[in-house]
């Protein structure tokens, strides 16, 4: 049941995060934290989405704040992120991530080459070593044509996966054809959370891997139905949380993960601070499945200004009409 507006505002608090490193073409990440009666939850969807597509993340604010979860595992692995950064730069963002054995590493970024992803991705094959698993995401930046052209490229550092390298399902499904001897799966990412059927990449035949994520999927219950139906290896991953966040995609992590794959929750190291004094960081390659308590210093430190913070406020208020009308 969707709680009155008022219960949502109650204790909620719009909070702007400075990034260690741009990603997403960003370098602060603005979010809401609101405290339900099973805990502190996120609304955090990205502020280009419109009001329709951020109703999935009140959804899974809700679902988390409004409703006990059980753990399922006490902790679950994670993965390095690696932006489009330059190699001289991998080996200290790598170190913030202790004991991982999985790199995510972004590609396809705007402004750079295929040369660039390369050095990128053999940069981190080599700080990592041969036994890591190296994933690459492009966000579905490539054609079919510049996606095959580049993992051919990228296919002898051994890619456990390319995530969401084309936009569409079709293309995805094409180049899933076009690439079967190169031994590189297809991850679909953006093809489930942003799909009016998160299903239909399944049934089409066009991924290996489904990549997702609890707040855009409506949350913990929400992405365990879709993965249970889909019936396809899941990893799940983070939409660039706080704290908060995160720790609802690790209770969804422990319960639908697949087993020999990473999840990629370890992007609190990609902050220089958060709105917990226990932010889930990286430990021996893993983070806490745990619910997150927030600190209200750090909440008053890290505060969006009024400005935005009305922004937030009067987006959360058009959103829960949305649901509330449904």
């Amino acid at each position: 049941m969707l709680p009155d507006l008022a219960d949502l505002t109650a204790d909620a608090h719009v909070v702007a995060l400075p990034m260690r490193v741009r990603f997403r073409g960003i370098t602060v990440r603005e979010a809401v934290v609101l405290r339900g009666p099973a805990g502190w939850t996120e609304f955090s969807p990205f502020v280009e989405y419109d009001d329709h597509e951020a109703t999935a993340w009140l959804r899974s604010a809700v679902d988390f704040g409004w409703t006990e979860h059980l753990p399922g595992a006490d902790t679950v692995p994670v993965n390095a992120t690696v932006p489009a950064v330059g190699p001289d730069v991998v080996a200290g963002l790598l170190a913030r991530y202790p004991g991982c054995t999985t790199a995510k590493v972004k590609v396809a970024e705007p402004g750079t080459s295929t040369e660039d992803d390369v050095a990128r991705v053999a940069e981190v094959r080599r700080v990592m070593g041969p036994e890591a698993a190296i994933r690459v995401d492009a966000n579905g930046l490539w054609s079919v044509d510049q996606a095959v052209e580049a993992l051919e490229r990228l296919a002898p550092h051994r890619l456990q996966y390319a995530e969401q390298p084309c936009r569409s399902v079709p293309e995805l499904a094409e180049l899933r054809r076009r690439i079967a001897d190169l031994g590189v799966p297809v991850a679909a990412d953006e093809s489930v959370r942003r799909a009016s059927d998160p299903l239909a990449v399944a049934r089409a035949g066009a991924a290996d891997v489904l990549v997702v994520k609890a707040q855009p999927l409506g949350g913990v219950t929400a992405a365990r139905a879709i993965v249970a139906e889909a019936g396809l290896p899941c990893v799940v991953s983070s939409a660039l949380d706080t704290s908060v966040g995160l720790g609802t995609g690790a209770f969804l992590a422990a319960a639908a993960m697949s087993p020999g794959y990473a999840a990629g929750l370890g992007t609190a190291a990609m902050f220089e601070t958060d709105v917990t004094a226990t932010p889930l960081l990286p430990v021996d390659g893993r983070v806490p499945v745990r619910r997150t308590e927030v600190s209200q210093e750090l909440l008053e430190r890290n505060a969006a200004s009024p400005e935005r913070t009305a922004w937030w406020f009067a987006r959360l208020e058009r959103v829960h009409a949305l649901l509330a009308a449904a």
